[in-house]
C-alpha cells in the first residue's frame, strides 16, 4: 500500500501504556493534574496553566496522624518500583501490605479485644437471664401482695396518727379542760344541794366541797392561762 503524505500508522509492536486503566485505583487518584508542569504548546500555555489563588487550598481527606504517616513511608521506602507497581495493580497485594502495617495490626487487635469483651458480656447476660426473670417475678409478687398490704397498713396508721393529733391538739385540750370545769362546777352545786336537803353531814360536806372547788379553780386558772398564752 502507498503511504500518503502526513499519514500516520500505529506500530502494533508498541501499544500505548495506560497504567491508570489497569489499576484498581480510581482514575482521579492516579491522574491528578500538576500545576508545576505547564504546557509547551506555544500560546496555548497561558490558557492551559493558571496559578492557583491563595484562597484555593487543596482539600485533604486523610485522617492519618504524622507518626502513622511516617511509619507507612518507612514501610514503602525500601520497596522497589516493581513492588510499588504491584501494590497499585494487585488489590490483594495492597490489602496484604496494609494488614502488615503495625498501625493496622494494633487497630485490629483492639477491635478483636473489644469484640471478645462484647461477646463475653452478652454470654454473661444470657446466662443471668433466668435469674433476672426470677427477680422480676418476685418484684411483681411483692408489688401486688406485700406492697399492697404494707400500703394499707400505712394508711391505717396514718389515720390513727391524725386522730391522735386531733385529740391532743391545743384546741381539743382546751375544750376538755373547759368540760372538766363545768363538770366540777355541777358536782359542787349538787353537793351543796345535798347539804340543803340535809342529805350530808356538815363535816363531810366541807371536806368534799373544798376539794371540788380547789379542783375547779385550778382548772379555771389553767384554762385562762392557756387561752391568753401567745404560743397557742
Amino acid at each position: 500500500m502507498f503511504k500518503f503524505w502526513n499519514s500516520q500508522q500505529e506500530d502494533p509492536s508498541h501499544p500505548p501504556h495506560d497504567m491508570a486503566g489497569q489499576s484498581w485505583y480510581p482514575s482521579s487518584s492516579l491522574a491528578s493534574p500538576s500545576p508545576s508542569r505547564p504546557s509547551t504548546a506555544g500560546g496555548s500555555s497561558s490558557s492551559n496553566y493558571s496559578t492557583p489563588r491563595p484562597s484555593e487550598k487543596p482539600q485533604s481527606h486523610s485522617n492519618v496522624s504524622p507518626s502513622e504517616a511516617a511509619g507507612i513511608i518507612a514501610a514503602l521506602k525500601d520497596k522497589s518500583v516493581d513492588e510499588l507497581k504491584k501494590l497499585l495493580m494487585d488489590k490483594e497485594a495492597y490489602n496484604s501490605f496494609v494488614l502488615s502495617l503495625d498501625q493496622v495490626k494494633t487497630q485490629n487487635n483492639v477491635r478483636d479485644e473489644l469484640r471478645k469483651e462484647t461477646l463475653q458480656l452478652a454470654r454473661e447476660t444470657l446466662e443471668k437471664e433466668p435469674q433476672i426473670m426470677e427477680l422480676r417475678n418476685q418484684c411483681q409478687i411483692i408489688r401486688t401482695t406485700e406492697l399492697a398490704t404494707a400500703q394499707e397498713k400505712f394508711r391505717e396508721l396514718r389515720k390513727q396518727q391524725e386522730e391522735m393529733l386531733k385529740r391532743y391538739s391545743p384546741a381539743a385540750l382546751l375544750h376538755k379542760l373547759h368540760e372538766a370545769m363545768i363538770k366540777t362546777e355541777e358536782e359542787s352545786e349538787a353537793l351543796h344541794q345535798q347539804l340543803l336537803d340535809r342529805e350530808i353531814e356538815l363535816g363531810a360536806f366541807v371536806q368534799k366541797y373544798k376539794k371540788l372547788r380547789a379542783s375547779y379553780h385550778r382548772r379555771a386558772l389553767t384554762h385562762l392561762a392557756a387561752k391568753t398564752s401567745p404560743i397557742l
